[in-house]
């Protein structure tokens, strides 16, 4: 009699503990949806991006590449004498004595939008000179910070970060040596070009520790129409990835021009210690930005 008591009680247990287990399950399940509820508002304008086409249409002939002197300035307020003006296209018939040249590396696995990026930033079209090392791809773009005549030239590597090609070898060296930020770059629809950011950082740093670091989503305008629940799988792993190579997150889009200014306004104001301050953005839905 007192075995079967036994028997009974531990049943009970266990009901109970799988009951409440259940109603835990249910509430937490309830919770997310009310969440997602909240979040699907905010991501409404982003996913009606595809519908209305992109902010700038790309053209097959585009005009010489310029820089409007009033986007620095109204982008970085010249108020301080710090920024005045930016100027681009060919430098050949100006002045170079005044100019300093920095290097900036971008990294990141075939296909993800790396040249379409740089593109949408220095104003070029995709088909640019190309150096002569083999998987490296060079864009320039000149501006004007505290009075000096900035270009920054900017090293694409083309490759993946776990091909064994022998121009990988060289052109990871010779795109981060020297380099005073480092852009890892990987594709927001991709999961397997997320997980390749690490192995290109480890590589990465090999021949530069002292660059500033910042990590790129790119294909913004495909990845919200993903499930939010989706959005916020990759968004969390993204931020973890970020946080364990110290750098900078941001989503963006090169079709929609989506913080593609901002980034490079972002390592600008590091480099120079400009007064300029980025707001984070964690919302899910939205081109977040994590620092």
């Amino acid at each position: 009699m007192t075995q079967i008591s036994r028997k009974m009680y531990r049943l009970d247990l266990k009901r109970t503990i799988l009951w409440r287990v259940a109603l835990l399950r249910r509430c937490a399940r309830s919770l997310w949806h009310q969440i997602l509820a909240c979040w699907i508002g905010k991501s409404v304008r982003y996913r009606q991006l595809l519908h209305s086409g992109p902010l700038i249409p790309t053209s097959r002939r585009s005009p010489p590449t310029t820089i409007d002197p009033a986007t620095v300035s109204h982008q970085f307020p010249a108020s301080s004498g710090e920024m005045s003006s930016s100027s681009g296209g060919s430098d050949h018939d100006q002045d170079t004595s005044d100019l300093v040249t920095l290097k900036i590396s971008l990294l990141g696995d075939h296909h993800i939008g790396k040249t379409s990026f740089l593109a949408k930033y220095v104003g070029k079209e995709k088909n640019q000179e190309e150096l002569k090392v083999k998987g490296i791809n060079q864009m320039d773009k000149t501006l004007c910070v505290k009075g000096a005549r900035i270009s920054y030239t900017i090293w694409e590597v083309g490759c993946d970060a776990f091909c064994q090609d022998a121009d990988l070898k060289t052109s990871i060296p010779a795109a981060c040596k020297d380099s005073v930020a480092m852009l890892f770059m990987f594709d927001l629809t991709s999961r397997c070009t997320l997980n390749s950011v690490i192995n290109w950082h480890q590589q990465a740093r090999t021949y530069n520790q002292s660059a500033i670091h910042v990590m790129v989503g790119s294909k913004f305008d495909e990845f919200v129409q993903l499930p939010l629940d989706l959005q916020w799988t990759i968004a969390s792993q993204a931020r973890a990835y970020a946080k364990a190579i110290n750098a900078t997150l941001f989503f963006s889009s090169a079709s929609y021009n989506i913080n593609v200014n901002k980034i490079f306004k972002f390592v600008t104001a590091k480099l120079f210690d400009l007064p300029w301050t980025l707001e984070r953005n964690l919302t899910i839905g939205e081109p977040i930005i994590d620092f």
